[in-house]
């Protein structure tokens, strides 16, 4: 069973989602995901296995999402694209474990993982 975190150190919900999975005595590989970007295929399992669609996976509140104008588009795979070539717009953290997938906000969304 493997159990992953895409994980931001910087941000506060992704350290505290981190620290109640170790105090379940989970130990998940921790994946930066800012400095090793989900492919395509990847965002994609992520997506189907949180079955919501790419803009819900996206922090759109980040001014980059206004600089590039993905409040107008409505094609998957662009917004798909613009999470890898700027991945500080994925939403954080999420937390993978066989096939399964939650987001850490609030932190507690990931213990269903651990069922």
């Amino acid at each position: 069973m493997s159990l992953t975190i895409w994980h931001n150190p910087r941000c506060s919900k992704s350290r505290q989602t981190l620290a109640l999975l170790e105090e379940k005595g989970q130990t998940p590989d921790v994946r930066l995901y800012l400095e090793d970007t989900p492919d395509a295929a990847e965002i994609k399992n992520v997506l189907k296995a949180l079955g919501i669609e790419a803009r819900a996976l996206m922090r759109t509140k980040e001014a980059e999402y206004k600089e590039q104008g993905l409040q107008d588009i409505t094609d998957e795979d662009a917004l798909i694209a613009a999470m890898i070539k700027t991945p500080k717009l994925i939403e954080r953290p999420v937390v993978l474990k066989d096939g399964k997938a939650a987001v850490g906000r609030p932190p507690e969304n990931v213990l269903s993982l651990l069922d």
